[in-house]
């Protein structure tokens, strides 16, 4: 199998797995840094592994706009093209597609949109995305689904749940028949539904019937309350096999991750850690820093005191606030290492919890700190 289920805390949802996939094992639970255009913003692979990065994503639109799959192919795949030899996870390109708004048509067969770049006609169904991942030789790969808007009206989601449930049938078949010519690319199922209960179940009832080696959560933190997300996803998690891995995907906010493994989510992703550092915005035990402020610049501590990554161990908020201000890329790339590092040892930290059924313990020193 390619998920172990190792060991559930006593006294919550949380659990702790190992996932073995063709470029390596990943122990969850784990936070997974985005690679949008096949590279972590700022950061040399080099760097991303010595953060102690197991997977990181790469993004099927951007991929497919630019390169283009064809190229990566050529170049031996993904790892290959980046220099990446860890594992790989690759969305469907579903909800980029979902984003563009205007740009985008949406039938029964896919989507037809024009690229944000240049104008260009695309399309994406189920097999193009499924083409697309398997030229980029992903560890693991998505099945393309429909995202509706969280507060979209039931009619609209039940299209989208019935769209989503049809099209990983597809992209099934089609992983099988990849699979067959001696790859070995993990598919997961994602399940959709807004904030709305029963087509959730149902999406979760026919998704399950495919023997999907594990499942995502879409459609959630798309601008719905944080207690709708946190409770859709424990509905989720609580119909979801338990032998098999769950993603909760685009879900960052340090407290989002920790309110979301006590419900039993195994992996996440988020731009959050690498988006925030390119503005200046520092996650710490404490809460957000925001570098730049103008009360750092004769502080000559640590971003955060205790911290073990090379940015604290080794500058101070008044040099890399420097390093902002003036436009220093070198400013952004600083904090970058530090949040991944801040998100890495979170998930990290949260396993070790869980092993030692002190989850609770751990979810409470974790909000002591936020208040002080």
């Amino acid at each position: 199998m390619a998920f172990i289920l190792e060991h559930t805390d006593k006294f919550s949802s949380a659990r702790c797995g190992s996932l073995t996939t063709k470029h390596g094992e990943i122990k969850t639970p784990i936070f997974m840094p985005v690679g949008t255009r096949a590279a972590v913003k700022t950061l040399t692979p080099v760097v991303i592994e010595q953060l102690g990065a197991q997977i990181i994503l790469g993004n099927t639109y951007h991929l497919l706009i630019r390169p283009g799959p064809d190229i990566v192919e050529k170049a031996g795949g993904l790892h290959k093209f980046m220099a990446w030899n860890k594992p790989i996870l690759t969305d469907s390109g579903g909800f980029q597609v979902y984003s563009l708004g205007d740009l985008r048509k949406i039938s029964d067969k896919g989507v037809e949109f024009r690229s944000h770049i240049d104008g260009a006609k695309h399309f994406i169904g189920p097999l193009e995305s499924m083409d697309i991942q398997q030229k980029l030789g992903s560890d693991i790969a998505m099945v393309f689904d429909e995202c509706p808007p969280s507060m979209a009206k039931p009619e609209v989601i039940a299209k989208a749940v019935e769209r989503t449930i049809r099209w990983a049938k597809e992209c099934f078949e089609s992983n099988q028949k990849f699979n067959e010519k001696g790859n070995d690319q993990l598919l997961f199922g994602i399940v959709q539904g807004g904030t709305l209960d029963e087509f959730r179940l149902n999406c979760i009832e026919e998704l399950t019937k495919i023997p999907f080696p594990g499942f995502a959560i879409g459609g959630l933190a798309v601008g719905e309350k944080p207690e709708e997300m946190y409770r859709v996803t424990e509905l989720c998690c609580n119909n979801l096999p338990e032998n098999k891995p769950r993603y909760l995907m685009g879900v960052g906010k340090p407290e989002d991750i920790v309110e979301s493994i006590k419900r039993g989510v195994d992996m996440f992703d988020c731009v959050m850690p690498t988006r925030n550092a390119r503005n200046g915005s520092a996650f710490t035990d404490l809460g957000m820093v925001q570098v730049k402020a103008g009360r750092f610049k004769d502080d000559f501590t640590p971003i955060q005191e205790g911290c073990k990554c090379y940015t604290c161990k080794t500058f101070t908020k008044a040099y890399v606030r420097h390093l902002l201000n003036v436009g220093e890329s070198l400013g952004g790339q600083l904090v970058t290492i530090h949040n991944i590092h801040y998100y890495l040892k979170l998930t990290s930290d949260i396993r070790k919890a869980i092993q030692e059924d002190k989850f609770l313990e751990f979810e409470k020193e974790f909000y002591e700190k936020k208040i002080q």
